[in-house]
């Protein structure tokens, strides 16, 4: 029986999530439905694309994402399934496709609508798909192939012998500043040489294992489990203290070794 996800910028005050719950159980009562998240910002393709690729990639093969995110931000009203490494999408085309698979989905197929008067797309579309998906149906029945969908690109990093350019993509809910300078790109610059962190007003000099090797309320950078760089205070709030927040500038300098 395969997982599905649900994802959605829906929060947690209204009856939304539950809605859409309550139509995938009515159509499949034995589905497994496991929430990623119901907090993303409004609207926030960048909040969800980074919930989405931080977590989706350790589901099971065949596991089956509803991701309800900005549903009615697209005038093309399209709607789509996509399948990528194994996994299945379903989304509104507004751009989290081409940032979830690189621009590259293995199978994409446009959902047949029958009613252009969808006030829930992702309970009166999107479910029935999941549903669908999770029994075993095959994806291309379930549309049109296609290869045109809103494409997006994510910022990437400005790496020269000497300096890495980068930014903050996410914030968490404790204020951690998560970049997208990652441990793989300050090893194949830094070639065993020092190197200073730099952030706002901040300047640091070390990377630690984990947050609480600084006193209470100190700065520090560690890398989280995906391996991206993080700026953080023990037990403080480091986008309120720092004045920093998503797309903050942060740099890392090289310098010759002794």
């Amino acid at each position: 029986m395969a997982v599905i996800t649900f994802l959605s910028d829906f929060g947690y005050r209204d009856h939304y999530v539950a809605a859409v719950k309550a139509k995938i159980l009515s159509k499949y009562p034995e589905a497994s439905i496991v929430d990623i998240s119901h907090a993303v910002q409004p609207f926030n393709i960048a909040h969800a694309e980074y919930t989405l690729n931080s977590v989706y990639g350790e589901f099971p093969e065949g596991t089956i994402h509803l991701i309800a995110v900005d549903t009615h931000g697209n005038r093309s009203g399209k709607y789509h399934a996509a399948k990528y490494k194994g996994h299945y999408f379903l989304m509104a085309d507004n751009g989290l496709l081409s940032l979830i698979t690189d621009n590259k989905p293995d199978v994409l197929v446009e959902l047949h609508t029958d009613n252009s008067f969808m006030p829930f797309p992702a309970k009166d579309l999107l479910a029935s798909a999941a549903v669908f998906l999770a029994k075993g149906g095959d994806i291309e029945v379930l549309g049109e192939r296609t290869n045109q969908f809103r494409q997006l690109l994510n910022r990437q990093l400005r790496l020269n012998d000497h300096a890495i350019m980068g930014h903050v993509v996410h914030v968490d809910r404790y204020g951690n500043l998560i970049t997208n300078i990652t441990r793989e790109s300050i090893d194949t610059i830094a070639h065993g040489r020092t190197f200073t962190i730099h952030f706002g007003r901040e300047t640091l000099g070390r990377i630690y294992s984990n947050y609480n090797q600084v006193d209470d309320g100190d700065c520090c950078c560690i890398y989280n489990s995906h391996g991206q760089l993080c700026i953080g205070i023990n037990k403080g709030h480091a986008e309120e203290l720092l004045g920093l927040g998503f797309d903050s500038q942060v740099d890392i300098r090289f310098y010759p070794g002794n």
